[in-house]
């Protein structure tokens, strides 16, 4: 390969010359040089394409010239009188828009000021004009505009037909000659060693058929890469589009061309969203950007990874990781099993919500604990604090990614990322102003998400302290709990003080416990209401690692909130990596590096930073309980669900399902009847009342899962599960 020569995947080549155009020149600026390929080929379709440049410059013509796969375009300039003409074109050329002898005095500038390889790009057309269509590529899309309608149906034909004709599995040189190499070192050596003539050619025999079915398999896996490279300009078509339904396909429906009911595939997208898409993406460039491109790898990177993948690593380092090593964790969260589609919204309420005096309901239950408080349903989301367990494993792929990590031998990353895991259970309590209800005494709920692969039941197991257990398995790890949480009025705030253990064991045996922060919620009465968690959290694990993480406690002049810093150590106590980040954010670490990026605030963008996890997007209709898109699906009762749930499960409460339809009466009653219920509680619990699901490991031990619900679910029989939620006296006699 020639020194100016490049591979089709990476980067163009591109040179800065100032004043290259000589000093007649109108202007003087840099363009790059066109690839080798282009340079040797002739052209094959030339002619004047408006291109959009910017707002100030608008529309603006453009020489534009298919060679060898690659589409380049250049100013067009007044020729002067005693300018030499240009060379002519190619005779085998085909100009489209412009006459033979091209566009009167205006020529086209000798050096071109942008490349598209074809190769990977796209094509779409605008609906709202007929003269203009789309380039799309995976780092910018340019807007052109033809003279004419037959002048756009021609140059798209012309670029489909030079993209197919210079497609990657043809593109690329392929040396068809089969590998060789000499065995007579290995025969001088064996020789010396006095073995026979038989035994030699027998080793030689071997090595020569090892070697070519190695040789066989790489070749293979060389035209797999190749042939998943070049089906990407579809992929980008279908991603500009904005077809929701074509992205919730399988990957491997995304990557197949698009057949019309004819039977023709489509080479290139018609719709209106691409338009729009356009018209935002192309209306940012100007002539200047065209030539700043990027390595393909890069962006192919970007683009064919699953959202799972959202780790960026600044420089390399000891904390940095190779995408390649990322993207073979990745393909743990591929499930064949297809995707239950969930509501991405709350009912549409069937009531107008009427509000309550907060200042009546606190001066009246100033230092009472709050879970023996009879709130109205004003004051509840439409979640149960059983659900709400269920918000913390929200980020459960950390979880994932921490079991791959180990499994490779990496216990350092294992314990980052389940560092970042206990810390993204407090992402979705920001700006969360209403309160979950107080389930009642055998009240359960399951969650099976095939799509996380992940099935997590909790019940809760004491009335008086309040103590409610879960248990979640994943993909080669689980995690059980038990939380008493313990919550006071003080006039303008309340303080939320957990107690109980988190226990997170890997499948290799390793485990990792940890405790929760406390929660602090302002601004009761005046201001807006905010919560904060402050505290340290120690998080042991029982081989090489451990880590501590402090939860900054906020000032009122706090410029930098919801701070979370922490240091990872071994057996040893020497510190081996830290953390740093917001947990309504993001969380990062840097490895082996010094403590003065930590204490910056900007330590996210430290130079050897590597993103743990980073929160996701709110969702696009909000409701005034704030509740993230996943929580919104923990109530849903999906198709054919409800069938499949025990008498006990929190879908089934009806003041709750009351709250969720906005049907603000019925809930308000529904919930008095079902805590003048629950008072029953405490003599069930003296009387000898045990949990169904749920068993104290120890006398004042964790509740760990007996195992079983699963089973019962699937045979249809809950045996000893209550109807808890229907009439007192139904109740009454159930639980005697």
């Amino acid at each position: 390969m020639r020194a100016r020569e490049m591979h089709p995947l990476c980067c163009l080549a591109a040179d800065c010359v100032p004043g290259a155009g000589g000093p007649d020149a109108a202007e003087a600026d840099c363009s790059p040089t066109p690839p080798a390929v282009a340079a040797e080929e002739e052209t094959a379709v030339a002619g004047v394409l408006y291109k959009w440049t910017n707002i100030g410059k608008g529309w603006r013509p453009r020489w534009f010239a298919i060679r060898g796969g690659v589409l380049a375009y250049s100013k067009i300039r007044r020729r002067v009188a005693a300018e030499p003409p240009p060379p002519p074109a190619a005779s085998a050329a085909r100009l489209i828009g412009v006459p033979r002898g091209g566009v009167g005095g205006a020529v086209g500038d000798h050096r071109p000021i942008g490349f598209v390889p074809l190769k990977v790009s796209s094509f779409s057309e605008s609906k709202s004009d007929d003269k203009r269509f789309y380039i799309i590529t995976p780092t910018k899309t340019l807007q052109l505009r033809t003279g004419s309608t037959k002048d756009r149906v021609a140059w798209i034909e012309a670029l489909v037909s030079a993209r197919s004709e210079y497609s990657l599995n043809g593109g690329v040189p392929c040396d068809q000659n089969e590998g060789s190499f000499s065995t007579e070192k290995l025969r001088n050596r064996l020789h010396a060693e006095g073995v026979g003539e038989a035994a030699i050619k027998d080793c030689e025999q071997i090595i020569h058929s090892e070697f070519t079915q190695y040789h066989s398999q790489m070749k293979q896996r060389c035209d797999e890469y190749l042939s998943f490279i070049g089906s990407l300009p579809r992929d980008l078509e279908v991603v500009n589009s904005g077809d929701a339904s074509a992205v919730d396909k399988p990957r491997s429906e995304l990557f197949k061309h698009d057949c019309s009911s004819s039977g023709k595939c489509s080479e290139y997208s018609n719709t209106e969203s691409s338009d729009d898409a356009g018209k935002q993406d192309a209306g940012q460039l100007s002539d200047e950007d065209e030539f700043h491109f990027y390595d393909t790898r890069q962006s192919f990177s970007d683009t064919a990874a699953s959202p799972d993948l959202k780790m960026r690593c600044s420089n390399s380092g000891s904390g940095t990781q190779k995408f390649g090593e990322l993207l073979a964790i990745d393909k743990t969260n591929e499930h064949l099993l297809p995707s239950l589609k969930r509501r991405s919204e709350l009912p549409v309420p069937l009531e107008k919500e009427k509000g309550v005096s907060l200042w009546s309901m606190i001066k009246d239950n100033v230092g009472k604990d709050l879970t023996r408080v009879c709130l109205p349903v004003y004051f509840n989301e439409p979640l149960s604090s059983l659900q709400k367990c269920f918000e913390d494993l929200e980020y459960s792929y950390l979880l994932d990614r921490a079991y791959e990590y180990g499994s490779r031998g990496n216990g350092l990353m294992r314990i980052l990322h389940v560092a970042a895991f206990a810390v993204s259970g407090y992402a979705s309590t920001d700006s969360r102003p209403c309160k979950p209800f107080n389930p009642l005494l055998g009240e359960t709920y399951e969650a099976d998400f095939p799509e996380k692969g992940i099935r997590f039941f909790s019940e809760k197991v004491s009335h008086h302290p309040m103590v409610m257990a879960c248990h979640c398995e994943g993909k080669g790890w689980k995690f059980w709990a038990d939380s008493n949480l313990k919550s006071k009025f003080w006039g303008q705030s309340i303080q939320l003080d957990p107690s109980g253990v988190l226990t997170l064991e890997f499948d290799d045996g390793e485990t990792f416990q940890w405790s929760k922060v406390t929660t602090t919620i302002n601004n009761l009465i005046i201001g807006r209401v905010y919560c904060h968690h402050h505290g340290t959290m120690n998080i042991r694990g029982n081989r090489q690692y451990s880590c501590r993480l402090t939860f900054k406690e906020q000032s009122f002049l706090d410029r930098n909130p919801r701070q979370v810093h922490g240091i990872v150590t071994d057996t040893n106590g020497t510190k081996v990596a830290s953390l740093m980040g917001k947990w309504d954010e993001s969380i990062s670490c840097i490895i082996n590096d010094d403590a003065s990026k930590v204490n910056s605030h900007i330590a996210n963008q430290s130079a050897g930073a590597t993103l743990l996890w980073e929160k996701n997007e709110p969702p696009t209709n909000p409701t005034r309980y704030n509740l993230s898109s996943f929580a919104i699906t923990l109530n849903e009762l999906t198709p054919g669900l409800k069938e499949k749930l025990p008498p006990t499960d929190s879908r089934l409460r009806p003041d709750q399902r009351h709250l969720e339809n906005g049907e603000y009466e019925k809930a308000n009653s529904e919930k008095l009847r079902l805590e003048t219920r629950q008072r029953m509680a405490r003599k069930m619990q003296e009387s000898g009342w045990k949990p169904r699901w749920f068993r104290r490991d120890t006398e004042d031990g964790t509740f760990r899962y007996i195992g079983g619900y699963w089973e019962a679910r699937e045979q249809r029989k809950w045996v000893g599960c209550n109807d808890i939620f229907g009439n007192v006296s139904l109740c009454t006699s159930a639980s005697i």
